[in-house]
């Protein structure tokens, strides 16, 4: 019994160190062909299962889907100019039925405690959904302009603007007497996406917001973004990293130094590293937290976290960090459980809005290069 009880032992610490290898990719963009081939199909059906599914669960991921998927496809159009045709068709079917069902209910995307009282700004409109939205639109006429989405994107421009200038520490409500960083950044790079298209100039609205963030909205523990506020900015949930690692891509087309910083910070404090393995947990150590919906379970001991997890891709791709990015896309092929089949790729322990958001952090780059050009679009024409 000694005996094979030592060789189990043995044959544990020979293995376990070795088992990153069966599931470390070659490259992590590889994968991206087979979740476009996928997301194309979800986005191009008019009724989804799946998209049905998540919508239930939560409006907002809805939403996010969406985004993610316009942003995903975006990248690719530039990326390759000889399918752009295929692509753009991606982004305006899902551009034409996000507009569609906004017109149809004006909480479409919301969760139902937005009508627990009013928006404290005068406008009461959510900048969740308004900066969403924008940014789909930024990228679409960034990519290639299409003449009768000029007035919508520079009509929702104008409100995002308003409600960020109309707000006492500039950071908008999502909700009511709520407002989130990671909606506020969205909402930030959708103006300078749309600036690169138009030629206007928010680039001092973009300042004063990070200087006013730099004084308001920053822990004073870990240095980190908070995640949520009141209207007159006073933290309400402190950093989070499902919040952290899109907002710091976020920042990248605001202030790069910022951007930098904060994903920095985010990797020091969240970032946990084993055997060639990657994950990230939700809460820093010095801000604990209770999960939420959107943040998904952690799991004990090692403090993973999903939600955190998957959107640590999107930072990780766009500071190319690329020995973290495949330590998450290890971690990933090894306990997400990938499905192949004719529909393309998913991921079974996530859902589509995980699946978009990790094809976008595969795809990423070349729309931030274009939205930092500068006069990007006068230049084209």
């Amino acid at each position: 019994m000694r005996r094979n009880l030592f060789l189990l032992f043995m044959a544990s610490v020979l293995w376990i160190p070795a088992l990153h290898l069966w599931f470390r990719p070659g490259d992590p963009r590889e994968l991206a062909p087979a979740l476009a081939e996928r997301q194309r199909m979800l986005a191009l059906s008019d009724e989804s299962p799946e998209r049905a599914l998540l919508r239930r669960n939560n409006p907002e991921w809805d939403l996010m889907n969406r985004t993610f998927s316009v942003l995903s496809f975006a990248n690719l159009a530039l990326k390759e100019p000889t399918q752009k045709a295929e692509h753009l068709a991606v982004i305006d079917a899902v551009l034409a039925r996000t507009l569609r069902d906004e017109r149809n209910a004006d909480d479409e995307f919301l969760l139902p405690y937005v009508h627990r009282a009013p928006f404290r700004d005068v406008r009461g409109r959510s900048l969740f959904v308004d900066g969403e939205i924008a940014l789909m639109l930024a990228a679409r006429q960034l990519v290639e302009p299409r003449e009768d989405l000029a007035s919508l994107l520079r009509e929702r421009i104008d409100t995002i603007a308003g409600q960020l200038e109309r707000a006492p520490v500039l950071a908008a409500e999502s909700y009511p007497d709520e407002g989130w960083t990671f909606c506020n950044t969205v909402a930030l790079a959708a103006l300078r996406l749309s600036d690169a298209v138009d030629g206007r100039d928010h680039s001092e609205l973009r300042r004063r917001w990070v200087e006013s963030a730099r004084k308001h909205l920053v822990d004073a523990h870990t240095g980190l973004l908070v995640s949520s506020f009141t209207f007159k900015g006073v933290t309400r949930d402190g950093p989070e990293g499902s919040t952290l690692w899109l907002t710091a891509h976020m920042l990248q087309v605001v202030d790069e130094d910022f951007a930098r910083e904060q994903y920095q910070r985010a990797r020091q404090e969240l970032i946990g590293e084993a055997l060639g393995f990657a994950w990230a947990a939700e809460w820093p150590v010095a801000a604990p937290n209770v999960d939420d919906i959107d943040s998904g379970p952690t799991i004990p001991l090692v403090n993973a976290n999903a939600g955190s997890s998957g959107l640590a891709f999107v930072g990780a791709a766009a500071f190319d960090d690329e020995p973290l990015l495949e330590g998450l896309t290890t971690s990933l092929r090894f306990a997400a459980f990938p499905v192949t089949d004719d529909t393309g790729l998913r991921f079974a322990a996530g859902n589509p809005l995980a699946d978009a958001v990790l094809l976008y952090s595969l795809v990423e780059g070349p729309l931030w290069r274009r939205a930092m050009e500068p006069r990007t679009m006068e230049a084209r024409r």
